[in-house]
């Protein structure tokens, strides 16, 4: 699974180039996003909520995230708009990483809002990564792929870039075998992610 994505041809993107060819293909006609997230710890500077978790503040980055509702709701009708599909499968290891313990109750407002999100267990593909992590990807159809690339302190440093058809349906066959054996979000979150103590923030 996933074997020939290290040895695919891919086109370095910075981060403005990356958001922009990504939302000049998105609106092209594919029908289809899928979103594979494998990293336990990113930053995401400029999300109030974000902000309000990494300086120990809970309740009150919990409630931030509300802020968020009109643009993903505005998000899920352009995609409603286009015909595009999209689902998101969230690999977490354990125990939870702050991060993830956050981004989770971020991720529960997506599904309220109609987000097609499952949540997959990391022990349960061991076997999988035992040479190398799944990729950290966002498949649009089979016309672009991104492996999205982070800096080493977690701060989003954009994208390389695959046009390989062959390659996007080979990781994007992978994606759909991890999706189908991984828990819905809703019995993930209500098993794993309630009875935790609000998390302890290192940053």
């Amino acid at each position: 699974m996933f074997d020939s994505f290290p040895r695919g041809t891919s086109e370095r993107l910075d981060r403005p180039a990356y958001h922009a060819d990504f939302r000049r293909v998105y609106e092209s006609g594919v029908r289809y996003l899928n979103k594979l997230e494998r990293g336990q710890n990113f930053k995401e500077r400029g999300f109030a909520s974000w902000e309000a978790f990494s300086v120990g503040e809970w309740d009150r980055a919990l409630d931030l995230i509300q802020e968020k509702r009109c643009i993903y709701a505005q998000q899920f009708r352009n995609a409603d708009r286009l015909g595009i599909r999209e689902r998101r499968l969230r690999v977490v290891e354990f125990p939870v990483t702050p991060y993830v313990h956050w981004e989770l109750f971020v991720l529960r407002l997506r599904v309220e809002l109609g987000d097609n999100i499952k949540v997959l267990d990391a022990r349960k593909i061991a076997h999988v990564e035992r040479d190398r992590s799944v990729p950290e990807v966002v498949i649009l159809g089979d016309v672009a792929m991104y492996e999205v690339l982070y800096d080493d302190d977690g701060n989003a440093a954009g994208a390389n870039r695959f046009t390989d058809r062959s390659l996007i349906r080979e990781t994007s066959t992978g994606f759909n075998a991890l999706y189908e054996q991984a828990d819905s979000f809703r019995d993930f979150f209500e098993r794993e992610i309630i009875p935790l103590s609000p998390p302890a923030v290192v940053m």
